[in-house]
């Protein structure tokens, strides 16, 4: 599934997470807010989550996780399994367009509508538009320089901004310490 219209990455390290999103919206080839905020904390202030796509779906998904995560006691794993499996079997979720990246201190995770969770093995997530982009830069950033995570997810932002048309350099950030 290919989401235009935004970029978030995030990425797990050293038990510290952070998440970051650009703040454009558009609707066809056409910016219709340049501030939008596409991530936020969830559960306890201890879970980061992201989305890519449509405003209202994204906000569906935001309440379904968090309800997930309640049922859970917080375990961020076992909510986006029951997050994805319901997203794939519910008539009314079928159809939602979006993608979800969750974090918490220990995991990355990408959910997907198809049923996927999807665990990168080097902790990094990225969804959305400029999610290529902004993923390569973090890989080669993380590699090599010396910048904290933090400062990593704002730098690939800002370069996915530079290179995707849907994709701003009015960058959100979130961080789990």
């Amino acid at each position: 599934m290919v989401i235009k219209g935004t970029t978030v990455i995030g990425i797990v390290r050293n038990g510290k997470a952070a998440i970051a999103a650009d703040g454009q919206i558009t609707l066809g080839d056409q910016i219709l807010k340049t501030n939008a905020r596409k991530i936020r904390k969830l559960y306890k202030d201890k879970i980061l989550a992201g989305f890519a796509g449509s405003a209202a779906d994204s906000l569906t998904l935001f309440e379904r996780f968090e309800n997930q995560l309640q049922a859970t006691g917080g375990n961020l794993q076992r909510a986006a399994v029951q997050l994805a499996k319901d997203w794939r079997t519910d008539r009314a979720l079928r159809r939602l367009e979006a993608l979800l990246a969750v974090l918490d201190k220990s995991r990355a995770l990408i959910i997907s509508g198809s049923g996927d969770v999807i665990e990168p093995e080097d902790g990094i997530v990225a969804i959305g538009s400029g999610a290529g982009y902004a993923l390569a830069a973090a890989r080669a950033l993380l590699e090599y320089s010396q910048l904290d995570i933090v400062d990593i997810v704002k730098k690939s932002i800002e370069i996915a901004g530079s290179i995707c048309l849907y994709t701003n350099t009015n960058v959100t950030i979130e961080v789990l310490e």
